[in-house]
This record gives C-alpha cells, structure tokens and sequence, in this order.
C-alpha cells in the first residue's frame, strides 16, 4: 500500500492490524508498543509514540496500545499473560528519534518467535532504518526477522514524498480495495523518484557505503571521544550514529550549523547523525573533527553544569 509519508504508512499498518483482530473477533485489539519511540504525527501514529512531549496538547489520544520497554522481551511476556486482546507489537529495529537505541542482537529475533507463539503481528518502522540506512536494505536483514507489516518512506523518494506499507502472509489480505486510501499515495511521479532511488542505491552499492563508512565514523568518534568526562555513550549502526552525553546539549545544533554541518539533538541530550548515504570517506573525516571539537569544547565549558 503506498502513501504519502512514513506516518502515513505507519497509520496504515495500526489499521491493518486492528481490522485483523476483529477479523479474529477481538473486541478490543490492542498493540504494543514501546517507550521512547517515534512513529509519526497523525493521531494514532502520535498515540503509538513513546514521547509524553510530542503528544501534549493532543489529548484525547487514540486508546488501545498497551506500552512496552524497548529491548526487553520479559515485559512483552508479561503483557500477553495479562491481556487477551493484543494483536501485534509495532517497534522499529533502532529507535532514531529516541536517540540511536539499538536493541540486543537477538532481539528482533526474539520478537519474531514469540509473536508467533502468540498469535501477534510483527510491525516494523522502518521509516528511519530502512533504504540502506543500516548497511542492508532493511535493518531487520541483520537478524533476518522477517517481519509481517513493514513501514518504509524517507529516503524511499530521497526526499520526494512516498511512503510505504508492506505485508505478507495474511497480513498481506487483510485490506481490500477500497478498504483504506489516500490522496496522492502512489502517484506516478512519486513512485518513479522512489524507482529512481532504488535504481542508484543497487548500482552505486551504496549499502555496502552505508555500512563501511558508517563503522569508519563510528571508530573516528571512539577514538576521539571515548572515555571522555561527559561522554555516556556512543553508538551506531551503519549511518545512524548516537553520541550520548550526560547533559542537555541542545545548542550544539546551532553551533554545528555555524561550521555548515547539519545534525541534530534528540531526546535532549543525544547528538544523532544521519548523514547521506553518498557520503564520502573525506566528509565522514570532517563529521568526525567538526563533532568531536564541538563536543569537547561544550563539555569543557560546561563542566560543572549538573
């Protein structure tokens, strides 16, 4: 089904899911989802975001969704034995928006198998994830927990709007013609960009860039900023790269910018890059030094700050 953005296509996967619980005569279908998430910001998508700030001011919200620690595998068992109406889980295989969170290697795995047992749908988001980003097509490919529902868009059009929801297996027949729509989703021109990008992507092998240069970043910052006072974390996987502090640094978005580099500062204190999957060795080099200056400039001036 194709749509017009990554919410858009999120929206759509809630909806298939919910119609196939009542297909299977729950009254109530609920899904899960998980804390410090980000799916979009339509009602529904905004009600399945894990962030009390971005959905303030929207109340009522959508009911149905029954909230979930990321990475954590015993609280979704302890859910299912406490609630019979659950029809799916709806995660993303790193969390973006909640600050490059990436789940234990088997984790995806482990979802997969015990959506099976149960009955559930796996959904995917990979609005953020998907396209490369990860250094496959799509990041689930690294644990290969096919999911039923997957959500891509972004850099589907490398910035023209299109979205898109997959499913298989019989998530795949629960919509029908005219089941649900959308205005301009799927318009020839939006599709032919998308058709475009996948067409550069498999010709450049820009994959195989993505995952190569996005460890060549990930070293660059260890080497630099490992171990520094102020420095929790830093983390990646391919081109989605966390550098966790230990205070708010959200100005450093208008510092970076001042040296003509665009990142940005999510969950308040995490720098998260996104560069282009065309990136080139001598940029990821400038990304590294521009960032690692900034960083350790900020925490010197900021020492003492609690």
């Amino acid at each position: 089904f194709f749509c017009n953005s990554g919410a858009e296509a999120n929206e759509a996967a809630i909806k298939l899911a919910r119609l196939n619980g009542h297909h299977d005569d729950i009254k109530n279908p609920a899904i899960v989802v998980m804390e410090n998430s980000f799916h979009g910001r339509t009602l529904a998508t905004l009600t399945a975001t894990g962030n009390r700030k971005v959905q303030a001011g929207f109340e009522p919200l959508v009911p149905g969704f029954i909230r979930a620690p990321y990475n954590d595998l015993e609280a979704l068992d302890i859910i299912a034995q406490n609630n019979q109406e659950v029809v799916a889980v709806l995660l993303e295989p790193v969390q973006g928006e909640g600050g490059i969170r990436i789940p234990d290697q088997n984790y995806l795995a482990d979802v997969r198998q015990f959506c099976d047992q149960h009955g559930w749908l796996m959904l995917l988001d990979e609005v953020q994830s998907g396209v490369g980003r990860t250094g496959k097509w799509f990041s689930f490919q690294h644990s290969n927990a096919v999911p039923d529902v997957l959500c891509v868009a972004k850099g589907l059009g490398n910035g023209f709007p299109i979205g898109a929801c997959l499913a298989r297996g019989d998530a795949a027949r629960v919509f029908l013609p005219g089941t649900h729509g959308t205005t301009f989703g799927g318009n020839p021109v939006a599709c032919e960009a998308a058709l475009a990008v996948i067409n550069v992507i498999e010709k450049e092998s820009l994959c195989k860039q993505a995952s190569e240069l996005g460890q060549y970043l990930l070293t660059g910052f260890k080497e630099r900023l490992a171990g520094l006072a102020g420095v929790s974390d830093i983390r990646g996987h391919g081109l989605m790269i966390g550098i966790e502090l230990d205070k708010p640094c959200t100005m450093l978005v208008a510092q970076a910018l001042q040296q003509r580099l665009l990142i940005n500062v999510t969950a308040n204190n995490v720098i998260r890059l996104l560069p282009p999957l065309i990136i080139t060795p001598k940029e990821a080099s400038t990304i590294v030094d521009i960032v690692s200056t900034l960083v350790q400039q900020f925490l010197t001036a900021n020492s003492s700050t609690i």
